[in-house]
C-alpha cells in the first residue's frame, strides 16, 4: 500500500509540473496577444484621429483671427445665395423654348454662376453672415493673393501706362508741331515707348537720382501771397 502511494505521488509530480508550465505558457501567450491587440488598437485610433485633428487645427488657423468669417465653401449663407441666384435664373429660363437664343444665354449664365461660386469656394476666401466673400488685407501670407498681389499688379500696370504717356508727351514737345502730335497719335513711336516703359520702376528711380523725374523749382509757378 505504501509502495503504491509513493509510485502514484512520484508519477503525479512531473505531470503537475508540466501542467503548470503549460498554464504559464498559455498565460504568457494570452498576455502577449492582448498587448499586441492593444498596441494595434492604439495605432489605429491614432491614425484615424490624426487627420481629424489636422483638419480642425487648419480650420482654426484660417478662421480664428477673423471673427464672424468662415470659409465660403462651408458657409451656409454663401450656399443659400448661390441657390437663390440659380433659382432666379431657372425661373426665367422656363419662359423660353429650350432651343431659343434667350434660353441658351440663360443656360450659359447659369453655368458661369456655378463656376464662379465654385471658384470662390475652392480659392480659400472667407465669407461673412451676408454670404459674400471678404478680402483679408492685414498681410496674412495665406490670403496674400486676395488683395496684395492684385493691388501691386494694378499699381504696376497703372504706372506703366502713365510712364509711357509721360514719355510720349515729353518726346512730342521736341517736335515742330507738339499739339498735332497729341491729337493724332504717332502709333509706331507710342508703341516703342510703351515697350520701353515696361521697366518704369527702374527708369523712374534713375530719373529721380539724376533729378530729371520732376520739374525744377524755377519752373513751378507759385501764386502771390
Amino acid at each position: 500500500m505504501n509502495l503504491t502511494s509513493k509510485v502514484t505521488v512520484a508519477g503525479l509530480k512531473p505531470a503537475a509540473r508540466a501542467q503548470r508550465a503549460a498554464v504559464k505558457t498559455e498565460a504568457r501567450c494570452s498576455a502577449a496577444d492582448a498587448t499586441r491587440k492593444a498596441a494595434s488598437l492604439a495605432v489605429a485610433v491614432a491614425v484615424a484621429a490624426a487627420p481629424l485633428v489636422a483638419v480642425e487645427e487648419a480650420f482654426a488657423r484660417d478662421v480664428s483671427p477673423y471673427a464672424g468669417l468662415t470659409p465660403c465653401k462651408s458657409n451656409k449663407a454663401f450656399a443659400k445665395r448661390q441657390k437663390t441666384e440659380i433659382k432666379a435664373l431657372e425661373k426665367r429660363l422656363k419662359k423660353y423654348d429650350a432651343a431659343s437664343a434667350p434660353a441658351l444665354a440663360l443656360n450659359a449664365t447659369i453655368e458661369k454662376t456655378n463656376t464662379r461660386f465654385a471658384n470662390y469656394g475652392e480659392s480659400g476666401l472667407l465669407c461673412g453672415k451676408d454670404g459674400l466673400p471678404h478680402l483679408i488685407v492685414d498681410g496674412n501670407l495665406e490670403h496674400l493673393g486676395e488683395f496684395a498681389v492684385p493691388g501691386l499688379g494694378f499699381l504696376y500696370v497703372a504706372g506703366w501706362i502713365g510712364y509711357a504717356g509721360r514719355s510720349y508727351v515729353m518726346m512730342n514737345k521736341e517736335t515742330a508741331k507738339p499739339t498735332e502730335g497729341e491729337i493724332i497719335i504717332d502709333v509706331p513711336k507710342a508703341l516703342g515707348l510703351m515697350f520701353q516703359a515696361g521697366g518704369w520702376p527702374l527708369l523712374a528711380a534713375m530719373e529721380l537720382k539724376n533729378g530729371t523725374l520732376t520739374a525744377p523749382e524755377s519752373e513751378i509757378t507759385v501764386s502771390p501771397r
